[in-house]
């Protein structure tokens, strides 16, 4: 310190700080040999809190307020010290402010995944991040366990330690809940709350009080995600055997789109066909078995008779770019006749038929194409 900043400090008797940054925890006010003169002006500020430290042990804390510093508000520090000469020369001590605002939108995650074992997926990894506030609420214990002689102290100096703790915590937390992944997103809440009570003891260590603690999001790794992907599709999908008529909707406006007679294309639709009708077959198997009756019924009563023989379904085939598809059912060949995907001059041939005819020439074919609408007639400019 300069000659004249030490004449500066004799004449200077208020001690205050007005905190100009957003992260400033404890401030260390500046004075010259850590000299105060006897009825120096101390004034703390709201959200403040000034520790007299002297010879390294924390003697008086002051809030909010403005004093004059003299043996009456000094009591502690009057006695430590032992002022002479009726307590009226200057005493020795260092000041620290302590700030005791939140400190909002701290920011907290997971460096590496966290392993958890699932009863749907079995072991996955995920990750987790959120947000948590928190306040110095004991200044003496803070500035004993963390600040020790640090004459500024922010927020980053103690933000990994928490983040660090937080971590720790959650990770035991969610082995214990053992809650199924899919249930994790309507539980943040509940997570956020017992992760705040079982983390707010060992802020307290520290002299810090942890206000808020939230759990923002949940990840999961891509396999997971993609076998939940599909589980929602299949619960959109309902109808197995609609989806299927929609597929082979699509195969036949592929074929219909590729003017070139790429044979991959048709190979690929006419597997399209094949796997709807297969499906199809299953699904019609599936939905005519019988029902188990139960041990406690009367099994004889509720058998139902043999099914009656039925004839075999009549298969379809059709010429589309000069390849063949099938074998398709009627009600797939009706499907894409409103879909307007087979035309009344399409090629179709079934059982019973010397050759290849027309669409609208079948029979049973005839009324589905009633119900399309016909071509536009040409437009004369």
């Amino acid at each position: 310190m300069t000659l004249w900043e030490k004449a500066k400090a004799e004449f200077i008797d208020i001690i205050e700080w007005t905190d100009d940054s957003a992260n400033t925890m404890v401030y260390r006010f500046p004075r010259y040999d850590n000299e105060i003169k006897y009825r120096a002006q101390l004034i703390v500020r709201q959200s403040q809190a000034a520790v007299f430290v002297n010879k390294g042990q924390i003697a008086d804390v002051f809030p909010s307020g403005h004093y004059s510093l003299d043996t009456d508000n000094l009591p502690i520090l009057s006695t430590i010290a032992g002022w002479k000469y009726g307590f009226h020369s200057p005493f020795k001590a260092e000041v620290y402010f302590v700030n005791l605002k939140n400190f909002t939108n701290l920011k907290w995650g997971t460096k590496n995944p966290v392993i958890l074992r699932d009863p749907e997926f079995g072991p996955v990894r995920l990750r987790a991040f959120g947000t948590y506030v928190v306040k110095i609420s004991d200044p003496v214990r803070f500035i004993k366990e963390i600040v020790g002689t640090d004459g500024l102290f922010t927020l980053e100096k103690v933000t990994e330690q928490l983040k660090n703790l937080i971590i720790t915590r959650f990770s035991d937390l969610i082995g214990e809940k053992k809650i199924p992944v899919l249930d994790l997103t309507e539980n943040y809440d509940e997570l956020s709350n017992v992760l705040t009570r079982i983390i707010a003891p060992e802020f307290l260590e520290y002299g810090l009080d942890i206000t808020k603690l939230l759990v923002e999001n949940i990840s999961f790794p891509a396999e997971v995600e993609e076998a939940m992907d599909k589980k929602s599709s299949m619960g959109i999908v309902g109808n197995l055997d609609d989806y299927f008529k929609y597929q082979s909707a699509n195969a036949m406006e592929i074929a219909a789109q590729n003017p070139g007679g790429d044979a991959s294309a048709g190979v690929g639709m006419g597997m399209g066909f094949a796997m709807a009708n297969q499906m199809g077959e299953i699904m019609k198997k599936s939905s005519g078995a019988e029902t188990k009756p139960s041990s406690t019924e009367n099994r004889s009563s509720l058998t139902p008779p043999p099914l009656p023989e039925t004839e075999p379904e009549v298969e379809y085939y059709i010429a589309n770019k000069g390849k063949k598809f099938g074998p398709l059912e009627l009600n797939v060949i009706r499907h894409n006749i409103k879909k307007e995907k087979i035309q009344p001059d399409t090629l179709i041939w079934r059982q019973g038929l010397e050759g290849w005819q027309k669409a609208d020439t079948l029979i049973e074919l005839s009324s589905a194409f009633e119900s399309v609408p016909p071509p536009l007639p040409d437009m004369i400019d």
